[in-house]
């Protein structure tokens, strides 16, 4: 009986590591855009192989209850195949956060990569090494480099929700993989040179404490506010406009940051229905910020918080 009773438990506790990771990810791969002559079915096997990737994996060294899990979908839309079995693509993410006493996930991250370049062979297992994220053949690395370097924003961007800095660790992760990332011709989105939006100025942006301030407009807008809303609006929307306020004063001292777009990307449809019928004074002040803040979508907030 006692033999019985051990073996239970193990099993048990072997069940709960299962459940242990943090991610519940979906990873769709669309090839819609790919010729004829590669044969569709690598695709399917990608498709699987990266969901496993994101899913068995343990990415911190906490352990997660099922229901504190982070939904998260990435889509890798292929745009082109090129020779050696090298793939052109873009990453599109996505991750909510659930706020209390409610059923509700609010948009925590929404953001595409057009710079996803890489190298996959039906079959090849996936891995990531942080001691050598290059691995022996970067453009094959550079998959799973990407991927895992979204996993620590998104796991940083929730911790930071809801402990002031509470990201951190999980930044300096990604950061780590930006300043290992592996290098190429034809690898694009690390370096400073490759553009005004990619992986590397949104870390930069999230690891440089001329700007800490965003993590203030992180934690107010979803602890502060969000998780407010349900059971007193008012201090809720108390919440959020102090994370816009937090921006603002960023976006005053420091101009055209990608931080600042990245924050509302995802967000509008929520700010407008918080905010549309909240008291004149304050929908006003909103839509000032807004205005501001969220060119992308000026047009909506005006007709709608007018």
């Amino acid at each position: 009986m006692r033999k019985i009773y051990l073996l239970l438990s193990v099993l048990l506790l072997s069940l709960q590591l299962v459940n242990a990771q943090e991610l519940q990810a979906k990873v769709s791969v669309a090839s819609n855009r790919v010729g004829s002559t590669v044969d569709k079915k690598v695709f399917n096997t990608l498709q699987t192989s990266l969901n496993n990737f994101l899913n068995n994996r343990k990415w911190t060294n906490d352990v997660y209850q099922q229901n504190e899990k982070i939904v998260c979908n990435f889509l890798v839309n292929i745009s082109s195949a090129g020779d050696n079995n090298t793939f052109s693509a873009s990453l599109t993410v996505q991750a909510a956060r659930p706020i209390y006493n409610s059923t509700y996930d609010s948009p925590l991250i929404n953001f595409i990569d057009d710079n996803l370049q890489f190298r996959y062979v039906e079959f090849q297992q996936l891995d990531f090494n942080e001691n050598r994220v290059s691995g022996n053949d970067a453009t094959a690395a550079n998959l799973t480099a990407v991927l895992a370097y979204y996993v620590y924003i998104i796991l940083g961007l929730d911790y930071d929700s809801y402990v002031l800095r509470g990201g951190d660790p999980y930044f300096q992760k990604a950061q780590n993989i930006v300043n290992n990332a592996p290098d190429g011709r034809d690898l694009s989105g690390w370096k400073a040179f490759d553009g005004q939006r990619n992986r590397y100025w949104l870390m930069e942006n999230l690891t440089n404490n001329r700007y800490s301030i965003i993590h203030d407009a992180f934690y107010s807008y979803y602890r502060s506010g969000m998780d407010k809303m349900f059971e007193d609006d008012a201090a809720g929307r108390k919440g959020i406009l102090a994370s816009l306020n937090f921006l603002s004063n960023l976006n005053t001292q420091n101009p055209n940051l990608m931080i600042t777009q990245f924050f509302f990307q995802g967000k509008s449809n929520e700010l407008i229905k918080i905010f549309k019928k909240s008291p004149a004074d304050e929908r006003s002040r909103a839509l000032d910020l807004l205005s501001q803040l969220d060119i992308t979508n000026v047009n909506n907030y005006k007709t709608e918080l007018k």
